[in-house]
């Protein structure tokens, strides 16, 4: 589980069941949103999302759409729960490019 900040109210993902069913075959789901115990739920799903989805990315894997705001969360003086979550998405970024630059 991430904790992350949202902060955008009425906004929420959609997509019809082809382009879903896109997604899911090519693993660009990134990111669900889920309820405190890790399980998908409409009480998880803070503004109507389609199948919970809260990160998309291209079929490359190399551009990362998303609602919820790790830098919200990625100290905790700037999370409304104290979470630094978020961080280790800009780890992961951060890791991520030092192997491209290495190649």
């Amino acid at each position: 589980l991430i904790r992350m900040p949202i902060a955008h109210n009425e906004g929420r993902y959609y997509v019809d069941n082809e382009k879903l069913d896109e997604l899911e075959r090519n693993n660009q789901i990134i990111l669900r949103y889920v309820n405190s115990i890790g399980n998908t739920s409409i009480q998880g799903n803070p503004n109507g999302s389609v199948s919970n989805i809260a990160a998309v990315s291209n079929v490359e894997g190399n551009v990362l759409g998303l609602m919820p705001h790790p830098e919200r969360a990625s100290e905790a003086i700037l999370s409304p729960d104290s979470s630094t979550d978020g961080i280790g998405l800009f780890y992961s970024m951060i890791h991520s490019l030092e192997v491209l630059l290495k190649k």
